[in-house]
């Protein structure tokens, strides 16, 4: 069976990540949807909200197959976890030109570490390519409306 980790920071999941999941699933049997629990970071969720969110948007929202997915939480090294879920491949997101130059250098380091382990850049469909956590956080903060960004569930956290 072909695995693969999907890491980000989902905060919150938006079309776009889900987007990607969906194409990964097409190439792979599991994947692992890894929640990253980066001290460096300043999260709008915490770590069991963003895990809770991906799991009610992928499963309750969505209806996915549980059997393929697997939601977690991790704060350590995304080859370590490569290795713990015997994952061959590292699923990693592309909006935009401006996205390659970092994840380039990630992907290089990555593979420095396990040259094992291949980065699979994947894009999302067009209309969700411009969709980032960060947008669809800000618009829900001014009053927006985000339905076009994330699933029911994502809204109603955003909201609450």
């Amino acid at each position: 069976m072909s695995s693969a980790v999907y890491p980000g920071t989902f905060d919150p999941i938006t079309y776009g990540h889900i987007d990607v999941i969906k194409k990964s699933l097409k190439i792979f049997d599991r994947l692992i949807v890894a929640a990253t629990d980066n001290s460096d970071k300043n999260y709008y969720f915490s770590i069991e909200e963003r895990v809770d969110i991906i799991n009610n948007s992928l499963f309750k929202d969505l209806k996915l197959d549980k059997k393929k997915i697997k939601v977690i939480s991790f704060s350590s090294l995304t080859i370590d976890l490569c290795r713990k879920y015997n994952a061959s491949a590292i699923i990693r997101g592309l909006r935009a030109v401006s996205d390659f130059e970092y994840e380039f250098q990630l992907a290089g380091m990555n593979k420095k570490l396990n040259s094992k382990i291949e980065t699979m850049f994947l894009m999302s469909d067009v209309e969700n390519q411009i969709i980032s956590s960060k947008f669809v956080k800000e618009i829900a903060n001014l009053g927006g409306n985000i339905d076009r960004f994330v699933t029911k569930s994502t809204v109603k956290m955003l909201k609450n």
